[in-house]
């Protein structure tokens, strides 16, 4: 499978070589991208892929500032918040266009209605469209926006309020991030009426800086300028286009080429020629990110304590670091990065001990010999350059102590489909904080609401959910802090997963592009990016 992929990718090499000349001289950008997305429908999806692919082509009522974790107006030009932390009134923007395409022109602007599809939707099992189109919403059920959002309703053309069961101190951040892009309800309403509801995820309509033309999966999206978009300043290219390529040296060839002006998540040993080569430019950040391993509670003997903790201290991650992170990465051992504010210093690993971990194995009853399974990613990400490195080398650490571990990978799309079904043993999975709460983190990962989201250990505990649900609705950064610390030292004891490695980010591009930034949250974002002529 990887050898097809990779012939595909150095075939579209020569495709996009064809068309380069060209797409400079009409103010074009390519940026070499790691992976085909599942859809346009952002709501769907959790993933860093699906999002970059639906970023450029909607809004949310309050946004991220590029490259930094403050939160700016969006489509809402600025919002109330009662006295008691329950109600949100937010005063949309007006004038705003939807996309006009081959396949729909919108007759009015953006408005409250848009807002209450968007929301009631993910809301509401019985809203027709979503009747229509059953989906699965990850984030909003995941931080408990399905229960905690009480009703959303227009008091005006331009006017929403939003009405919570208890205070969530995460609200506006939460709200900021990509699934909760605006989508437009008369789009919603043609497609219903064609029977077509599923075209929301294939042909989006948003009110973005660019505009949707066309997706090949495994080779290329292209997107061209909005041309009314409501912020003019942001809108500095023609086209946009994402070159697929699942194989990081091919998109460093491209990058070098000039066949593509922004890439990711080079291979750590390709970083240094990277840096000295003078027609490129190499972002280098500390990343919000963590890469883990997930055991799957729900599978025996994972469900016993004593299993993942010799699982746990049977792992030379220094070995790890050292071979698949090549210096690019620092180590793990809680289950959220050292930048975010609440983490607990304290908290350390158990020490590497195969033989312990043999007579814990013992003791639980688990033979020599016994059979696993450990799924690795097949794609990289920016938490783990390598995974099918590291999975041979946990392949390694856990023969030591009598485990029988067979690796098993699927297409991304399709891996993540089916560790969120809780088809594996074991995962290699990570996470890059997507708007700088713990929440986001100790919540989104590690609750029991985010089971079936992003908690790929399948782990529910009523003591762990009642701190991290406490700490949630206390506006207080040290009455959180001090809760959220709790949490920590109980995952830590319960062992659901263990922490392997925070990776630095390695942006490279053209010294060609301007205005680019690396946002801490792992998103490329284009809206206000040129390239110079």
């Amino acid at each position: 499978m990887r050898h097809t992929l990779v012939l595909s990718a150095l075939l579209g090499t020569g495709l996009l070589a064809a068309t380069s000349m060209s797409q400079a001289a009409n103010n074009s950008l390519v940026f070499c991208s790691e992976g085909s997305p599942a859809g346009f429908d952002t709501a769907q999806y959790t993933t860093a892929t699906d999002n970059d692919a639906a970023e450029p082509l909607y809004n949310r009522l309050a946004e991220f500032e590029k490259g930094a974790t403050n939160v700016v107006p969006g489509l809402a030009t600025s919002w109330d918040i009662s006295e008691d932390g329950l109600k949100y009134t937010f005063h949309l923007r007006p004038g705003v266009k939807f996309h006009t395409t081959k396949y729909f022109t919108p007759t009015r602007d953006f408005n409250a209605d848009d807002v209450l599809f968007t929301f009631n939707r993910m809301l509401d099992p019985q809203q027709p469209f979503r009747k229509a189109y059953p989906t699965e919403f990850p984030y909003f059920n995941g931080m408990s926006l399905n229960k905690n959002i009480a009703k959303v309703e227009k008091t005006g053309p331009l006017t929403v309020v939003m009405t919570l069961n208890s205070v969530d101190a995460a609200f506006i951040q939460n709200i900021a991030m990509s699934f909760a892009a605006i989508l437009s309800a008369e789009y919603a309403d043609k497609l219903l009426a064609e029977g077509k509801p599923s075209d929301i995820n294939q042909k989006p309509i948003g009110t973005g800086p660019f505009v949707f033309k066309s997706y090949q999966k495994d080779s290329n999206i292209r997107y061209t300028a909005n041309k009314h978009y409501w912020d003019p300043s942001r809108v500095k290219l023609d086209n946009l286009i994402f070159a697929i390529n699942t194989d990081a040296s091919v998109r460093v060839q491209k990058l070098k080429a000039d066949e593509c002006q922004i890439t990711l998540h080079p291979r750590p040993a390709d970083v240094p020629a990277l840096k000295n080569d003078p027609a490129l430019q190499l972002i280098e950040k500390p990343g919000f990110n963590l890469g883990y391993i997930a055991y799957n509670v729900r599978h025996k003997p994972f469900d016993q304590l004593e299993v993942r903790q010799a699982l746990d201290m049977a792992v030379n991650k220094q070995g790890i670091l050292n071979a698949v992170y090549q210096g690019a990465g620092q180590l793990a051992v809680n289950a959220m990065p050292p930048t975010q504010w609440s983490y607990d210093e304290t908290i350390k690993d158990a020490a590497y001990n195969p033989e312990k971990a043999k007579e814990l194995l013992k003791a639980a009853g688990v033979k020599e010999g016994t059979e696993i399974t450990l799924w690795a990613m097949p794609v990289q990400r920016p938490y783990n350059p390598n995974a099918k490195l590291m999975a041979e080398m946990l392949q390694a650490d856990w023969a030591k102590i009598g485990l029988k571990v067979k690796i098993v990978s699927y297409e991304w799309g399709e891996y993540i489909k089916r560790t969120k079904n809780g088809e594996h043993d074991i995962s290699l999975i990570g996470w890059t904080g997507d708007n700088g709460d713990p929440d986001n983190w100790l919540g989104t990962l590690y609750s029991c609401d985010a089971i079936g989201g992003n908690n790929y250990s399948m782990w529910c505990d009523p003591a762990y959910d009642k701190l991290i649900k406490q700490a949630k609705v206390v506006t207080d950064r040290e009455q959180r802090t001090q809760l959220y610390k709790q949490a920590q030292q109980y995952l830590k004891q319960q062992v659901p997963i263990t922490p392997v490695a925070h990776s630095t980010v390695n942006q490279p591009l053209s010294a060609k592009i301007e205005g680019f930034k690396v946002s801490p949250f792992g998103r490329n974002v284009f809206s206000g990016v040129s390239i110079e002529k």
